[in-house]
């Protein structure tokens, strides 16, 4: 009677995993979805940590953006062995940017690609952010619902990357995680060589102000 008991009981949690399983959405019809959400944001706080030592220029971001361009925050970079930390602050074509001493010094947003290799103003733009990156996702596969979100693994392109982690060209095999409500992307994780790299997004569409800094 137990052997019975405990069969009975094997099948219907098998039954209910299968059940579970089938009820996730389609990993292609998440990021679709997803890619399309994200084209429609209007701002959006961002988050950029690394583990380990991958290399990669960047280590660290954090700040807020406008789906116009502008935005702020602060950087760490890796510079000839050497760890830097900046705040920058982007009004249109142009990026008011300060090291740990000293002041703001006023520069072309092009100045900023070429000295440092990162735009954090592009993450919202439907053609260069986020949405391209979703788009050219290779073999999403949807695996869980992961805390409000479903965790969908994938190939993330390399020769979209650089807009999201600059110096990355090739391809990836990461997680991401959407939200089940909103269809927006939460989070990203990416294994690189020699460690990770996180990235998080939240703050959707809050109604903040990008502003020049006083001096």
């Amino acid at each position: 009677m137990l052997r019975k008991l405990l069969l009975a009981l094997s099948l219907a949690m098998a039954l209910t995993a299968c059940s579970s399983q089938e009820a996730l959405p389609q990993g292609p019809e998440l990021v679709k979805k997803s890619a399309e959400a994200m084209k429609a944001v209007t701002s959006a706080s961002f988050s950029i940590t690394t583990d380990g030592t991958p290399k990669i220029q960047l280590k660290k971001a954090d700040g807020r953006l406008t789906s116009t361009g502008d935005a702020d925050g602060t950087l760490q970079i890796s510079l000839m062995n050497s760890l830097q930390e900046f705040s920058f602050v982007i009004i249109g074509d142009t990026v008011h940017f300060k090291a740990t001493t000293g002041g703001y010094q006023k520069v072309p947003k092009q100045l900023l690609m070429t000295g440092v290799g990162y735009d954090p103003s592009t993450l919202l733009d439907p053609d260069k952010g986020i949405s391209a990156l979703l788009g050219g996702l290779g073999q999403p596969t949807t695996e869980a619902v992961d805390g409000g979100a479903y965790r969908v693994a994938a190939t993330f392109p390399g020769k979209t990357m650089g807009a999201l982690i600059p110096g990355v060209t090739a391809d990836i095999n990461g997680k991401l995680w959407i939200d089940t409500a909103s269809s927006r992307l939460t989070r990203i994780d990416l294994p690189l060589d020699g460690g990770s790299v996180t990235v998080t997004l939240s703050d959707y569409d809050a109604r903040f102000t990008i502003t020049p800094p006083a001096g």
